[in-house]
């Protein structure tokens, strides 16, 4: 018998079907960022990386331009299981010209349409309000400003007239999640005016409608951020309500909250109101929010909850960080290979069980069951998902990405 008949044995007495878990997870897609293969520069070249956005590290390799980009994709796609999709930021729009941000427009992502279609890939969206002169004292879509409030106004309007096409085209709703860095380093002097200006502005960008068949809208907030410590206007009270009242979908980011917040609890509070939530995916080490994602609790408690959920299809997740002090493709693969093992490892508990223990108020019993369901053979089940999935499994894939970086990145320069 091989480890795995061994292993599906043994969740078996747990009442657990891993052939039905194997068949789930493939299909719940990963929206992977396309940021973490250039450091956030993206196409516009001019605008150097600010808003609070800081990438640390120099490792060689990075990719100079869209085809680069796309290359290195391509070779961290065929290393992570499961249906993918990318998501991109209005500062890769692809252009022989120069194009302003509120003027970019769905044409400027053709090739990018081109390359998921090819490759079967859905694609998500953000407009990119950082890293450009528009950014005055730290304020975008809240600023006193009148002139830099319709330009940034533009810009989100064109950001959802480019992810409605990418929806339609693609036939799969397009993701267009709005965030903004605005804040103050200091202590205000008044925390309402910029948060009704910033409502005034979210209430023309979101003005215009779309079919649901091809564009998802949705707010994310933040807690704190490099250079806005005291005060963020973009807070998760003030999105969670204008979701609410708007009808639109809250992005939850694990790493834009307090140390002692858990987005795992937030999912289920979310999901009792919300057809959708969206998820970006990181790790938080204290006051940055964007590391490598890595297999650990907090992470296998948001996959439990969207799976013990049946949200599967109402949470969307994707991934958010960017280190450059690492080889950039490995950092994609790592995380979105962690992603899916938390997916599977929630796929591979018996909740329905857990659940029935919890309301008879058996809570010796659901202990000693979640102690013993972490030491069942998980690692065994994820072997055979990789292989079925035409993936090297274990850390084979590591010595594709070396070659990759001898022949490819280290020759760049």
């Amino acid at each position: 018998m091989s480890r795995f008949d061994q292993a599906k044995t043994l969740y078996s007495k747990f009442g657990v079907d891993v052939e039905k878990a194997l068949d789930a997870i493939k299909s719940i897609p990963i929206s992977l960022h396309c940021w973490q293969g250039d450091d956030v520069s993206g196409f516009e070249r001019g605008s150097a990386l600010s808003g609070g956005i800081q990438a640390t590290g120099n490792y060689p390799g990075k990719a100079r331009n869209s085809q680069e980009l796309m290359d290195d994709f391509d070779q961290a796609i065929r290393l992570i299981p499961g249906t993918k999709r990318i998501n991109l930021h209005a500062i890769y729009a692809i252009s022989e010209t120069p194009v302003e941000r509120d003027k970019v427009e769905p044409k400027h992502f053709d090739k990018w349409i081109e390359y998921a279609r090819k490759r079967n890939l859905g694609i998500d969206f953000n407009p990119t309000f950082f890293s450009h002169p528009m950014v005055k004292d730290g304020l975008t879509l809240s600023s006193p400003s009148q002139e830099i409030r319709d330009f940034w106004i533009r810009h989100g309007k064109a950001s959802r007239k480019i992810a409605a096409t990418i929806g339609e085209k693609l036939g799969t709703a397009c993701l267009c999640n709005l965030w903004i860095p605005d804040g103050l380093k200091d202590v205000p002097a008044d925390r309402l005016t910029p948060r009704l200006r910033l409502k005034d502005s979210l209430d023309q960008i979101y003005a215009d409608r779309y079919p649901d068949q091809f564009l998802i809208d949705s707010v994310e907030s933040k807690v704190f951020g490099i250079g806005v410590e005291s005060y963020t206007v973009g807070s998760a009270e003030f999105y969670q309500n204008y979701a609410a009242r708007n009808g639109i979908c809250c992005l939850l980011d694990n790493g834009h909250f307090h140390p002692t917040e858990t987005v795992s609890d937030k999912i289920p509070s979310m999901l009792a109101f919300s057809d959708h939530v969206a998820l970006h995916v990181t790790r938080p080490v204290r006051w940055d929010s964007d590391h490598v994602v890595l297999l650990e609790d907090e992470l296998k408690e948001i996959a439990k909850e969207i799976v013990r959920n049946d949200a599967t299809k109402k949470v969307l997740i994707g991934l958010d960080y960017f280190d450059a002090s690492i080889n950039r493709i490995a950092a994609w693969v790592i995380g979105a290979r962690n992603m899916q093992k938390a997916l599977l490892n929630a796929l591979l508990q018996p909740h329905d069980e857990l659940k029935k223990l919890q309301d008879a108020g058996n809570f010796t019993k659901l202990m000693v069951m979640n102690e013993e369901a972490k030491t069942l053979p998980f690692g065994d089940v994820w072997e055979e998902y990789c292989v079925r999935q035409n993936v090297p499994a274990g850390s084979d894939w590591f010595g594709l990405v070396e070659r990759y970086e001898k022949n490819v990145l280290k020759k760049r320069g």
